[in-house]
């Protein structure tokens, strides 16, 4: 497949094609809908290009500080894709989208010049163009807990989020509670909305409705839980248990709980979401359902080299299974 081929199935000329591929300005849109199209639908590479001896681009929605709580989660995928990266005597680097749902214009082009082995987007998506772009340069990309509903073309890891809410929420259950309050993360993420999903479910297959005064939604941070469990606790009948969209939220809950004089769990059972390293530290340590973060970025990185190779993966979408892990944030509800 050529560039003539493809503006010949497109109707346009062959410069028109170039400037799709090459991410500039002057197309029409439909006609730039069109050609991008066709390059993904024939798989159209540029053949002057030649992977590089290099690595494998990690692409974060946002890192604040690395090291910091709030980017725990993405040290675990990085630990996963390096362990397949070194396998392969290849280095991993990494790209922060400053909080933005897509990476900036121009970005693209720094990567098809760099023409480094694959690129996997964690949280995040990218633009039509920008995939085009990096489609034409044979760099292949997967995505790891994609935000949104990814791109046919682009093959996606992520995890059993509707069993984890439901799995948490059953527990709860389980342990005699019927006021348990959510707290999840903002709606625009896929993840979030299937651990909603997932709490919902339990609920209803227990006969309770899901009382829309014990749903909160706020950042998936410490503040975040925080602040929303400082609202739940202020209900004149407020919950025995709170189920977070993540462990950072569930730490907020605890700092809530302490303010407010309550015990963990005698006073109030907490469910957080993703088992990062500290949470078993927590005071109580907490109980949490276990996101395989390492394991999603290894494979999010060996779907991506067996593209990079040619290979077809085994599954376009791969989900892998969250597992409840019970310690000590749970109890019965107190009697009152």
């Amino acid at each position: 497949m050529t560039v003539a081929r493809i503006a010949d199935l497109a109707g346009v000329s062959a410069p028109t094609v170039s400037k799709v591929i090459n991410g500039h300005a002057g197309v029409a849109p439909d006609t730039r809908r069109r050609i991008e199209e066709l390059i993904r639908e024939h798989q159209y590479q540029r053949a002057e290009h030649k992977p590089a001896a290099g690595n494998i681009e990690i692409v974060f929605q946002a890192l604040d500080d690395l090291w910091a709580l709030d980017s725990l989660w993405a040290l675990e995928i990085v630990r996963g894709v390096q362990k397949v990266a070194r396998e392969h005597e290849l280095a991993v680097a990494i790209t922060d989208m400053q909080r933005s749902p897509t990476p900036g214009r121009g970005w693209s082009e720094q990567v098809a010049s760099r023409h480094p082995t694959g690129v996997i987007t964690v949280s995040g998506q990218l633009t039509r163009r920008q995939q085009t772009r990096l489609t034409a340069a044979a760099i292949p990309v997967v995505a790891l807990d994609p935000s949104g509903e990814p791109d046919h073309a682009v093959p996606s890891v992520g995890a059993t989020n509707w069993n984890g809410g439901l799995a948490a929420t059953r527990h709860l259950l389980g342990l005699g509670h019927r006021r348990i309050a959510m707290i999840n993360g903002p709606a625009e993420y896929l993840c979030c909305r299937a651990r909603l999903d997932g709490y919902r479910a339990a609920m209803d297959a227990a006969g309770l409705a899901a009382d829309a005064d014990l749903l909160r939604m706020g950042p998936l941070k410490v503040e975040g839980g925080r602040d929303a469990a400082m609202e739940l606790l202020s209900l004149t009948d407020p919950p025995t248990a709170v189920f977070t969209a993540n462990d950072l939220q569930a730490v907020g809950v605890y700092e809530a709980a302490r303010h407010r004089g309550l015990h963990i769990p005698r006073d109030l059972s907490v469910v957080g979401f993703d088992d990062l390293a500290f949470v078993q530290w927590s005071a109580p340590p907490m109980t949490t359902v276990r996101q395989p973060l390492a394991e999603m970025g290894a494979a999010a990185a060996t779907m991506l080299l067996d593209l990079a190779a040619g290979r077809q993966p085994a599954y376009d979408r791969l989900e892998l299974p969250t597992t409840l892990v019970v310690r000590e944030s749970t109890a019965p509800p107190r009697k009152r």
